[in-house]
């Protein structure tokens, strides 16, 4: 089972991280917070003080076409952010 799926990149999440030295993730439905901290110590080579995970519900989406109305919905997905020890950090553009 791969636990990481992606790194979470968003203008709220970026903030944590200059401010908390937090990171998001979107990590697998079966995975619990000690595969996780595992997973993110292995990987990246940081030291991770605390594992936060939440199961993001699914969202109905609708719009307005041509052919009439479309309804659709979003799947739901499970986030962990994580919180690393002072003076570690995680760069997720050093490979681009």
């Amino acid at each position: 089972m791969e636990v990481l799926l992606r790194p979470l990149i968003t203008e709220k999440q970026s903030e944590q991280t200059d401010k908390l030295s937090t990171y998001g993730f979107v990590v697998d439905r079966r995975a619990n917070k000690l595969q996780v901290k595992k997973e993110i110590e292995d990987l990246y080579g940081v030291n991770v003080v605390a594992v936060r995970t939440h199961i993001m519900p699914g969202k109905t989406k609708t719009r307005y076409t041509k052919a009439g109305l479309l309804s659709g919905r979003k799947g739901s997905y499970k986030k962990a952010i994580i919180t690393l020890a002072e003076g570690d950090s995680i760069d997720f553009y050093d490979e681009i």
